[in-house]
């Protein structure tokens, strides 16, 4: 499909285990992993909301939404377009989860009557896309998106697309998750996607599930001539987006990983360019053994062993559910503006079942910025890809 409107970045904003802020995340990409589970600590959501009072009643996941957007929104600085005009578009896996099971536990304990008023506002999965809205006063589209661990690469892409089709000219777009809840991680754990050994290991050879985090990411896109118009920094460019569906199990991956390369086969065409042209993947990446091998056969079936270079985060980040795509989108900015891409920490052993590719390893590799594709692949089947680019003219 041709647009005729382009689609600018202009403000980022993270809260994650591995630094929160550009210039914290970005130092953490490239360091050593945090030990042990990967909970942000020292976490104080107070600042981003008018009093004590109103940051009780939000989710812990909704806080951390409302912290990135705030990074985000102050980075982007003044923007001129009507509220009419500009709009929220979040992504989160699960909602609310610490707050439901806090009162599941008020209702066993001390009876109906005792249940919060505010449940429901803190618990639905809308809340975050909706505080984001009401904080900075955009009337336009405002709409959460719930696709497992796809939902914030949805979001992101989704935006793209309302402002280059004409719909809006401005979309705060983004992700949260906070699901380490007893309940959660239990269930998670059960489902044996849990890493055993406590070690986030993507395309290793030992892997054996994913370390699951928190944490919320978010972007400002605005319409690229109103951007270059009022001077504001420009991180890069969304230049195609796709979804689809597996259509096959409702947690393992479509055999051969068909379902993850026709999304990335879309979103390069959407973005108008060939395979050759892409020169970076941001793999989903997990280290669960059956969605790595996937993944790995759809990159080498469309780029071949020497295709373009592939990274995942999450051997730092871990896995943030549905807030994952959305932090993986600013990792691909953030390695555009510094010409470096983070290793894949840790990758020690090779895995000779896994499809050839070209996975960073050992320390960050130099690079020329160009066309970057960001992955991400949830449970039910969800498939979401962006195609993001270097801030040309």
């Amino acid at each position: 499909m041709s647009y005729s409107r382009r689609v600018a970045v202009v403000g980022l904003g993270v809260v994650s285990c591995a630094g929160s802020g550009v210039d914290g995340f970005w130092q953490g990409l490239n360091s050593d992993p945090p030990e042990g589970e990967r909970r942000i600590v020292d976490f104080d959501p107070a600042p981003f909301y008018e009093n004590a009072k109103e940051a009780r009643r939000a989710d812990r996941s909704v806080q951390l939404g409302m912290a990135s957007a705030a990074q985000a929104m102050a980075e982007a600085g003044e923007i001129a377009s009507d509220p009419d005009r500009c709009g929220v578009i979040y992504g989160t896996g699960v909602g609310g989860l610490q707050t439901f099971e806090d009162q599941v536990q008020v209702l066993d304990r001390k009876g109906a009557r005792r249940v919060s008023p505010f449940m429901v506002p803190m618990m639905m999965p809308n809340a975050p896309g909706a505080a984001i809205s009401m904080k900075y006063g955009l009337a336009g589209p405002c709409e959460v998106i719930t696709t497992a661990c796809a939902a914030s690469t949805h979001a992101v892409g989704y935006a793209a697309r309302l402002i280059r089709l004409g719909i809006a000219d401005v979309i705060v777009a983004g992700g949260c998750e906070s699901v380490m809840t007893p309940v959660g991680t239990a269930g998670f754990a059960n489902m044996t996607a849990l890493s055993t050994s406590g070690l986030s290991m993507p395309f290793d050879k030992n892997r054996d599930g994913f370390m699951m985090t928190e944490g919320a990411a978010t972007l400002v896109l605005e319409e690229w001539e109103s951007a270059v118009a009022r001077e504001a920094t420009i991180w890069g460019e969304i230049l195609g987006t796709a979804s689809n569906a597996d259509a096959h199990h409702i947690t393992a991956p479509a055999p051969g990983g068909a379902g993850a390369l026709r999304c990335m086969q879309l979103a390069i065409g959407d973005a108008d360019l060939e395979p050759r042209d892409i020169v970076h993947v941001n793999a989903h990446g997990t280290s669960t053994p059956l969605n790595d091998a996937a993944e790995a056969e759809a990159l080498n079936k469309l780029f071949g062993p020497n295709g373009p270079l592939v990274t995942s985060t999450k051997g730092v980040t871990g896995h943030a559910l549905g807030a994952a795509g959305a932090l993986e989108t600013i990792a691909v900015l953030l390695s555009m503006r510094h010409r470096k891409i983070p290793p894949t920490a840790g990758w020690t052993t090779p895995d000779p079942e896994l499809a050839e590719f070209r996975l960073v390893t050992g320390a960050a590799a130099d690079w020329e910025p160009g066309p970057s594709l960001s992955n991400s692949f949830g449970f039910g089947g969800h498939n979401g890809c962006l195609v993001i680019g270097p801030p040309t003219v």
